[in-house]
């Protein structure tokens, strides 16, 4: 296979207008199986892992459900890449830790959160209501990088106040830290831990927050660990009982913009509400400061 793959262009080519299994669609590389797993063509297989070795960038559409051990490869051999993914790939245990270490970051993300793919072409012109023949729309995806880009060293503008609206950031019951409901809220004037929605990577600069850790069991070492009856989407009681909100952040329930809670604790019957996956950082500096050096590198 080695031989194949450092062959002269010529005689591939020769080789490929020869081949009887598909002449009007001649492969680049021969693929063959690894022994008795009928593999070819596996990103796992010995075939491409030569292949991914004589490459300097890798783009591509990966499997989402092998998305944890292709990123692994890539990071295994030191390639760099830019990959399709779905954004819940951020709060995987094997890629959140390879984020918050600044090993690898998202790209440029696709308008409206939804990719548009077209059998012959791709044009990044529509919209989450667009419908095309021949378009196969994939949503809730971005691309997720090692390549530096301007957008990651974007300064986010932050305008919020915490000290003017304090009850619109309350505090989790259990971990040190605020909470957030969208990037466009995070307050310019906290610089304790705040928990922000997973959708802020797409604004992350590295110089201006430092990423703490995810929101969730494994990631955090919760403060309290309250035994929780389970609530259904309406708030009724299901008798199914779990101890720290099944591992997630969570804080009492606001009946003027929470719509139900999810949790009761059993002891004191107080109601709490789950926070959907929350990333959790700290500002590290402020926009007049990154301004200024900025204007220093000019």
């Amino acid at each position: 296979m080695r031989a194949e793959l450092e062959s002269d262009p010529k005689d591939l080519q020769a080789t490929q207008n020869k081949s009887t299994k598909s002449p009007k669609e001649p492969r680049l590389f021969p693929l063959d199986e690894d022994k008795g797993l009928n593999n070819a063509g596996d990103f796992r297989s010995k075939d491409c892992i030569e292949l991914l070795k004589l490459a300097d960038i890798v783009v591509t559409n990966p499997p989402f459900s092998l998305f944890r051990e292709y990123v692994a490869q890539l990071v295994e051999y030191k390639k760099k890449f830019l990959i399709v993914a779905h954004q819940n790939c951020i709060t995987y245990k094997e890629v959140f830790p390879l984020i918050k270490d600044k090993k690898i970051w998202l790209g440029y993300g696709f308008k409206g959160g939804a990719g548009h793919f077209i059998n012959y072409h791709y044009e990044d012109y529509a919209t989450a209501s667009d419908h095309k023949e021949g378009m196969i729309r994939v949503s809730g995806v971005t691309w997720v990088t090692n390549l530096t880009h301007k957008k990651r060293t974007e300064i986010l503008e932050t305008i919020a106040s915490y000290k003017k609206n304090p009850e619109q950031y309350p505090k989790y019951d259990n971990y040190d830290a605020i909470n957030v409901d969208k990037t466009i809220e995070i307050p310019l004037d906290y610089d304790g831990v705040m928990g922000v929605p997973i959708t802020f990577l797409d604004k992350h600069n590295p110089k201006q927050f430092e990423i703490v850790a995810l929101g969730i069991v494994g990631s955090v070492d919760f403060t309290c660990n309250k035994k929780m009856e389970v609530l259904d989407k309406f708030g009724n009681s299901t008798g199914k009982f779990t101890f720290n909100a099944k591992g997630t952040l969570y804080r009492k329930f606001n009946p003027h913009t929470d719509k139900t809670p999810a949790f009761k604790d059993c002891e004191s019957g107080e109601l709490y509400s789950s926070i959907y996956a929350r990333i959790l950082i700290r500002k590290i500096a402020e926009v007049d400061e990154l301004r200024k050096l900025e204007f220093e590198k000019m």
